[in-house]
């Protein structure tokens, strides 16, 4: 009897032991929930909460399990970081999943990304273990494919177009020359040691030359009469008039014998007293500051010359060293001077760029539209004016413009050590860096740009999107109209916003159209969907190629319509 019992008990164990440590099975996929599903690129991340349960009476006691996520893509496959569960009879810190009641449990997972993800499949993979053996519980997919919309973000010279720092090429320059002609106290007669001062007699060469040279032109010849603000108004107007009509006479035979015709634009002020003020500002006179507040603190001129003679000590002074100044005409000659014509600036620059002011040569470059032939007259700039930092700047620009991003790099750093502090140069420097993906330093150097004639906004709004920041993005672009703009509004779900913004977009191009066409494929209107994808594989074939692998268009995979467009 007792050996019969000791079997059934035997049995009995045996049969516990077993059902314990029995390998678990495969897990059903609705036991799964992955967030967001597909996965999406956002801040060049893919990002996957992936939430999952272990049923009742499911996770052996004496079990550990460990769970990687795992993104399958293209023969690759790219590891998360993995998460162990432990079973009720295993000490540990890891979360512990009852026998009996089963667990839900969240694994993150998050990986860099790579354009071959866009078609891919997201699996956990089981590995459980026991004190005897280790095994492998069937994986189970979570999750598709990979939306990459959000890389669809430009750095390209259309979006983010580098600034060319303008030259300061005039034309026509003018040249100016001042004299005086100066007068004893109330008189109004022309001193010989006047009209043969070297000032006059610089004017009148200064005249003489425009009239002989094939580029230079008078373009005014001013004369004002003055009389120094003190003696009665009717006196002081007599004089400032009598003054300009002398000096006049005097001028207009001096071009009768040069042979050479000047209109004279002559006037007279009574009193000089911004003169006067000038003169008093500049001076050491004793009680200069009371002087002027008397001349700011009243209008009428005879109120002022009154206040002004109560100082009897400071009017001394004045008598001697203003007013004499004042007592005069004043000569005011403008000459322009016209610069090299357009085809020998360009002529120059070509063969003999050294002839050229550094300001010629810089608007050389803005007389073609050939971007080989504005780096070759930069590199002159560099060469012959190593200091500009425009020469460095302005070919960086240019070489972006080309697409060449690691040379426009190396020329903005170059004009940042000749200008650390330019604006522009900072500026260019962000969308180079921003180009090769070192967020960070794009980041620093849009920080050094305030006040570039750059778009910094749209610079600030893009950097936002690659980084994943649409909120912050969305302050930067405000109502701007560009591809860059509606992508943003796309990522934020606004499609009525991006469809606005992308018919506003000033030179719609191929990105354009793709844009319209995933709004198309998220709203459900095939005919937007065919209509844009039409026109993008029109204006570069390439897209076509990259729709067929593109997640945002998976419901279309088999319609022929879509694929009689993109193959």
């Amino acid at each position: 009897m007792r050996k019969q019992l000791f079997f059934v008990i035997s049995m009995v164990l045996g049969l516990f032991f077993t059902s314990c440590t029995k390998d678990m099975a495969a897990l059903d996929p609705s036991l799964f929930k992955c967030n967001p599903n597909p996965l999406e690129v956002k801040g060049g991340k893919v990002d996957a909460t992936i939430t999952g349960t272990f049923p009742e009476k499911y996770f052996t006691k004496n079990a550990t399990v460990t769970v990687t996520p795992v993104l399958k893509f293209n023969g690759q496959e790219v590891k998360g970081t993995p998460v162990t569960f432990q079973g009720e009879k295993i000490v540990g810190n890891d979360q512990q999943i009852s026998y009996k009641l089963g667990g839900t449990y969240t694994i993150k997972a998050s990986f860099d990304y790579v354009p071959e993800m866009a078609q891919s499949e997201l699996f956990l993979n089981f590995s459980a273990t026991t004190k005897k053996k280790t095994y492998e519980i069937p994986a189970v997919k979570v999750a598709d494919g990979v939306i990459a919309t959000s890389q669809l973000a430009s750095t390209s010279s259309k979006e983010i177009n580098t600034v060319i720092i303008p030259d300061k090429f005039q034309r026509v320059i003018q040249e100016m020359q001042e004299a005086d002609i100066l007068f004893l106290i109330q008189q109004s007669n022309l001193r010989t040691s006047e009209t043969k001062s070297a000032d006059i007699v610089d004017l009148t060469k200064k005249i003489k030359e425009a009239n002989d040279t094939p580029n230079k032109d008078v373009a005014s010849f001013e004369v004002s009469g003055y009389a120094s603000p003190d003696g009665g108004l009717d006196l002081n107007t007599n004089l400032a008039e009598k003054r300009e009509k002398v000096t006049v006479d005097y001028l207009n035979k001096q071009m009768k014998k040069l042979k050479t015709k000047v209109t004279i634009d002559s006037k007279f002020t009574a009193e000089d007293w911004d003169g006067f003020q000038k003169l008093m500002e500049s001076s050491s006179i004793q009680d200069k500051q009371v002087i002027l507040r008397v001349l700011s603190m009243y209008q009428d001129p005879e109120q002022r010359e009154r206040e002004i003679k109560n100082l009897s000590v400071a009017f001394k002074s004045i008598a001697e060293e203003i007013l004499p100044k004042l007592r005069r005409s004043r000569l005011k000659l403008t000459v322009d001077v016209t610069g090299k014509s357009d085809e020998e600036i360009a002529n120059l620059a070509k063969s003999n760029p050294s002839q050229l002011s550094v300001e010629e040569l810089l608007y050389a470059a803005t007389l073609t539209s050939d971007l080989n032939e504005k780096a070759a007259i930069y590199q002159k700039v560099i060469d012959t004016y190593p200091s500009d930092v425009r020469g460095y700047n302005n070919m960086g620009a240019v070489k972006y413009q080309q697409g060449n991003v690691a040379d426009a790099s190396r020329y903005f750093a170059k004009a940042l050590e000749v200008a650390p502090k330019s604006a522009d140069a900072n500026y260019n420097a962000g969308a180079a860096a921003m180009a090769k993906g070192d967020l960070a330093a794009a980041e620093e150097s849009f920080g050094k740009a305030a006040g570039t004639t750059g778009n910094l906004s749209q610079a600030l709004g893009t950097l936002n999107v690659i980084k994943g920041d649409y909120s912050k993005a969305k302050t930067y672009f405000g109502s701007t109209a560009t591809n860059n703009a509606a992508l943003l509004q796309i990522l934020n779900t606004d499609y009525s916003g991006a469809r606005k913004t992308l018919s506003e977009v000033a030179e719609p191009d191929a990105t354009t159209a793709y844009l319209g066409a995933i709004i198309g494929a998220r709203t459900n209107d095939r005919d937007a969907v065919y209509s844009n994808l039409k026109n993008s594989v029109k204006l570069d074939s390439a897209m076509g190629a990259k729709a067929l692998k593109d997640i945002e268009f998976s419901k279309f995979v088999a319609d022929d319509t879509f694929l009689s467009i993109v193959k």
